[in-house]
């Protein structure tokens, strides 16, 4: 009685010891998260944690801090960034980690030791530190070479957008860029030019090239490959043959234009805004905001597609 009054004593004090088991709460392909790993991520977010603000771009912090499954979906995607540098073979070595420090350290004005001193002040040591910055770099490696350096914006996308924002205006003035497919009365007079035009402008409307209908049915004496016909300006044109541009997108064609020439079909092949000072002023900040823009719908598109071709198990907490 008392050997067993014993065992069990030693088996309440195994017990009141016992730690609860740490869960796997998803697998990312090779990679596990359990629930140690989420309490590790959510202390990133106190004010001396090292936090990649790679992906914080794409959410918002205060949502992921208060909602567990927006902080493992991110911790997901994390690890699919991180398995696309190892598939890639983009791991970087000690030697650039620590290239990158000392960066870091003489653009703070500090030793490399100074620097560590101050990690260290703030609670960190200098090998968890070494990790986030390798894990930085190597993430940033691969963001740019595959989505950053893909994302281009031209004047275009930036007239586009001053216009849309600041609406029309009797002072905008534009420069088009055009090609055209030319119909002379001089072969069979105005109704059979007229007639030609309209079959070509069916066959633009099924899908025809306008570069190749150009070369087959322009009857331009001064013909240009693909039709080209030169870049002019608002007020330069003819007054038929502005208005139908005016009112045609760039890389669209224009209907049947009836001019002192004959019959035409413009494609638009490029449109600038020109005339307004404020533009130019304000291009390069709107090209950071559409970049900005153009940057976060890429990226989530990126890893949408990394998830769809990766395992992905959630188990939940």
């Amino acid at each position: 009685m008392k050997y067993f009054f014993f065992a069990t004593l030693i088996l309440s004090g195994v017990f009141a010891q016992a730690k609860p088991v740490d869960k796997i709460v998803a697998i990312v392909n090779d990679q596990i998260i359990t629930t140690s790993d989420v309490e590790k991520f959510k202390k990133k977010f106190g004010p001396n944690g090292l936090q990649d603000k790679a992906l914080l771009e794409l959410t918002d912090v205060k949502d992921v801090q208060k909602d567990k499954s927006a902080m493992l979906n991110l911790m997901v995607d994390e690890k699919l960034i991180d398995s696309e540098v190892k598939r890639k073979n983009m791991e970087v070595t000690i030697e650039r980690v620590e290239q990158e420090i000392r960066g870091v350290a003489a653009n703070n004005n500090m030793s490399r030791a100074q620097l560590e001193q101050s990690i260290k002040a703030r609670g960190v040591g200098m090998a968890e530190y070494q990790d986030y910055m390798k894990t930085t770099i190597e993430r940033q490696s691969l963001i740019e070479r595959e989505v950053a350096s893909k994302i281009r914006i031209s004047d275009e996308d930036v007239s586009s957008y001053y216009m849309a924002k600041k609406g029309p205006s009797a002072s905008q003035n534009f420069e088009y860029t055009l090609s055209h497919i030319m119909f002379s009365p001089k072969n069979g007079g105005n109704e059979g030019a007229l007639s030609r035009a309209k079959f070509v402008e069916e066959k633009l409307k099924n899908g025809g090239s306008f570069d190749k209908l150009a070369e087959q049915f322009s009857e331009d004496s001064n013909f240009s490959k693909g039709g080209a016909l030169g870049t002019f300006r608002s007020g330069e044109m003819l007054k038929d043959l502005e208005e139908a541009v005016r009112k045609t997108q760039p890389g669209e064609t224009t209907g049947v234009i009836k001019t002192n020439l004959g019959y035409q079909i413009v494609k638009v092949n490029k449109r600038v805004l020109i005339s307004d000072p404020k533009l130019d002023e304000r291009r390069e900040d709107i090209r950071r905001v559409l970049y900005a823009e153009a940057y976060k719908r890429q990226f989530r598109l990126w890893l949408n597609q990394r998830r769809e071709e990766s395992f992905i198990r959630i188990n939940g907490f």
